[in-house]
């Protein structure tokens, strides 16, 4: 894994140098999805801090596995579709939640912070992502992009949540395209987003962090196909 993770690194670095850009300004999102807490636990050995989640379910119970082997300052992020009934499992264990796409989802977080916001990873605000459905795909979620900017500032109106900017998963046939759209449309939804942008995963994070990606979440090229179930 040591070799993996250094030429992600060195792959990170050369993009955003490629772009005119600052790595430091690109934060790597560690997918553990399905991985086991040891193989977690050995990219925190190697200083990584980041890690990304799918199911509720999973992140808390690798989250208290990992606290055991003594690994108690991860930021979790958040990466898969939420439901609201879930909400109240993540608050105080989460650092970021990706996968915001309604206002109803918003509006429960907000409700529920309060009650754990002692517990929070890193302070009082809980950090969000919009999601958007930029390629207008039937099989994922997201907000519509023309509903975005309004969508946006409804969020970032509700106390204790800082919208960061927008995510999306596009189609794997024009990325590029996809990436640059998320770009303009985050900027479309200034000053209620921060100028963040969750997009680009094993395969593409280069084209995404030319489009000005901040965040980036990659498992496989990271941890490989093991599957711990």
């Amino acid at each position: 894994m040591n070799a993996a993770y250094s030429q992600i690194r060195a792959q990170i670095q050369a993009a955003a140098h490629h772009a005119g850009r600052n790595p430091d300004e690109i934060t790597l999102i560690a997918v553990s999805k399905n991985q086991s807490p040891e193989a977690v636990a050995e990219l925190y050995q190697l200083g990584h801090r980041d890690f990304g989640e799918n199911y509720v379910q999973e992140l808390t119970s690798k989250a208290s596995a990992l606290k055991a082997l003594g690994c108690a300052d991860i930021r979790w992020h958040f990466i898969g579709h939420l439901q609201t009934n879930k909400v109240k499992q993540l608050i105080g264990l989460v650092d970021t939640i990706h996968t915001v796409d309604s206002l109803r989802l918003a509006q429960e977080i907000k409700r529920r912070r309060p009650l754990s916001v002692k517990t929070c990873v890193t302070d009082a605000v809980l950090h969000l992502f919009l999601q958007v459905n930029i390629d207008r795909e039937e099989s994922k979620d997201g907000a519509l992009p023309e509903e975005t900017p309004a969508l946006a500032a409804q969020i970032a109106s509700l106390p204790g949540i800082a919208l960061q900017g927008l995510m999306a998963i596009p189609a794997q046939d024009h990325p590029d395209r996809a990436f640059a759209a998320l770009r303009n449309l985050e900027i479309q939804c200034r000053p209620h987003t921060q100028g963040k942008l969750s997009m680009g995963m094993s395969a593409d994070f280069s084209l995404a962090i030319a489009q000005g990606a901040t965040h980036i979440r990659v498992g496989t090229a990271l941890f490989g196909k093991f599957k711990r179930r």
